[in-house]
């Protein structure tokens, strides 16, 4: 009698754990394995799009898709694959870009306007201080030291710089327009017509606009300059020929520098008083040929000092015969005398 032998079940081969790369190198993980291929079994197995099947349209538009929020991208199946494979395009390294907008030309503007860095006060010379009147302020930076070739500007500042003996430059300033309506606009040939009642009347408040001595002084240079006028063609040749039709610029660092007459101011003054011009002593005239910018005075901090060097005018230089003629003039009235 045969007796039926019973075989054992083999027992199931247990599979040896697989190393792991972890982030601190090769290690095994029995349990996560097991527990993975557990959780495995119970899942149905999903197809992962790799990313050289995955539509052209979703590799190239992987920027817009990162950014929109359209409904369409939760609700139909297109949208798992999109989904789908952008996780495969991260996982090989690439990574999605966010659109940055550039900030336009207008923006950029109103960024510097606002920057604290350029809200600096603007370094002027030492006598403007930030009490100093709005007007003086304004006529250091947009007048003086501008170099002048008009006749009539010449005229109007050749007086303001007489009144000075009286008046100060704020003062003058606020008078301005007082000034240029009683002298007729500084207009030299209506100024040398005055007669000594019209000078009288020259008030403001029932008293003179300046002193009677300076008020008359005023009138017989007026009648002066238009002789000047006749022989050397205009008073800008004349008063720009002492510094040879170019401005003087001394750049003096320290207000303490700056001179009240200088020897070219003298020459000027007295060959000044010589053809018959009154109120015109060295310090009138130096005062004058700053002002006229025939004498660049403005302190070598100050930011007016390059600009006006800049800024002056390319007719300063005249014609050669109008050359000729002021040094041939000046030459024989020196040898006269």
């Amino acid at each position: 009698m045969s007796v039926a032998t019973k075989l054992k079940p083999s027992p199931k081969p247990v599979s040896e754990p697989r190393a792991i790369l972890g982030p601190t190198g090769n290690r095994v993980r029995v349990s996560d394995e097991s527990k993975r291929e557990t959780e495995g079994l119970k899942k149905p197995l999903r197809r992962k799009i790799p990313v050289s099947e995955s539509p052209n349209s979703v590799v190239q538009n992987n920027v817009s898709v990162d950014s929109s929020c359209s409904s369409d991208s939760s609700s139909s199946s297109g949208s798992v694959k999109t989904v789908s494979s952008r996780k495969t395009v991260k996982r090989s390294g690439v990574k999605p870009v966010k659109a940055k907008v550039a900030p336009t030309a207008d923006e950029v503007v109103v960024e510097i306007s606002h920057s604290p860095v350029l809200a600096e006060p603007l370094k002027r010379c030492d006598w403007i201080t930030p009490f100093s009147d709005p007007l003086y302020t304004s006529f250091h930076d947009e007048e003086w030291g501008v170099p002048v070739h008009d006749d009539r500007k010449l005229f109007e500042l050749l007086v303001f710089s007489q009144a000075l003996a009286e008046l100060s430059w704020p003062t003058i300033l606020n008078k301005r327009d007082i000034f240029r309506k009683l002298f007729d606009n500084f207009e030299p040939s209506s100024v040398a017509q005055f007669t000594e009642k019209k000078l009288l009347s020259l008030k403001v408040n029932g008293t003179l606009l300046l002193s009677e001595p300076k008020l008359r002084a005023v009138v017989d240079n007026a009648k002066q300059m238009l002789k000047v006028q006749q022989q050397f063609g205009s008073f800008s040749s004349y008063c720009w020929g002492f510094v040879n039709h170019k401005p003087i610029t001394n750049g003096f660092r320290h207000s303490r520098q700056v001179p009240v007459k200088t020897p070219k101011a003298e020459v000027m003054s007295k060959d000044m008083m010589q053809r018959g011009f009154r109120c015109v002593g060295p310090t009138v005239v130096y005062s004058f040929m700053q002002v006229a910018g025939i004498v660049n005075d403005h302190l070598v901090t100050c930011f007016r000092c390059q600009e006006c060097n800049a800024n002056v005018k390319k007719d300063i230089k005249p014609k050669i015969d109008e050359i000729g003629k002021l040094t041939k003039v000046v030459e024989n009235t020196r040898l006269s005398r």
